[in-house]
């Protein structure tokens, strides 16, 4: 198999690994459909808030895990820096376009750092740390969400040595989890997104934390 086809056939089974629907499989577990709960979100803070705290460290935990297999996945092959961030992005699409769900998903945040923690650990864990501060602080997970996403990014700029690809993979995730949180930056900018903590309420608009289909 010549290193093209090997390294597109390492894309598509990334993609496919970031589109099994860890929140969606976990809460149908406990009964639940969470696409109808909620936001509508599979993501960590939907289930949080819709099924519980298990469910939502289960999910806190596989969506990094994919984030993981899909990058480690092009090193084994002894495939370049290249084609290892292009399976980083893929498995990131997966999750937020799923193609199991009508291309509906999360917002790739934890799936981002499970690709992140392989090839910029310390970019990594210092966004992580950071975002989990903002949280801490604000109670918006989406602030802190998009404070990590632009932090990482940036550090791959400023540590020496840091592989090209991965610093351009850090940039396309940012850009990618930004554009995800479009409606959540307008409700932040307007005053009226929901705090961490906030138990689902069906009688609340169903648009907070959805984005449509791309």
């Amino acid at each position: 198999m010549s290193q093209i086809m090997l390294g597109a056939a390492c894309v598509l089974l990334a993609y496919l690994t970031g589109s099994i629907p860890s929140g969606y499989i976990v809460a149908r577990v406990r009964g639940v459909n969470i696409q109808q709960v909620g936001s509508g979100n599979i993501g960590v803070t939907n289930v949080l808030r819709a099924v519980g705290t298990v469910p939502a460290v289960l999910v806190a935990v596989a969506d990094p895990l994919k984030g993981v297999l899909a990058a480690l996945l092009p090193l084994w092959f002894g495939l370049g820096p290249w084609w290892a961030a292009a399976c980083g992005l893929a498995v990131v699409l997966g999750n937020d376009y799923n193609v199991f769900l009508k291309f509906r998903g999360g917002k790739g945040i934890a799936t981002s750092f499970g690709v992140l923690i392989v090839f910029s650990p310390v970019s990594a864990l210092v966004s992580l740390f950071l975002g989990i501060y903002a949280i801490a602080l604000s109670r918006f997970v989406s602030l802190g969400s998009l404070i990590g996403l632009a932090t990482a990014p940036l550090l791959q700029l400023l540590l020496p040595g840091t592989e090209p690809a991965y610093t351009v993979l850090a940039f396309a995730l940012a850009l990618l989890g930004t554009w995800r949180h479009r409606d959540n930056i307008a409700r932040l900018a307007a005053g009226n997104e929901n705090r961490l903590g906030r138990k689902a309420d069906p009688k609340l608009d169903r648009a907070e934390d959805v984005t449509p289909p791309g």
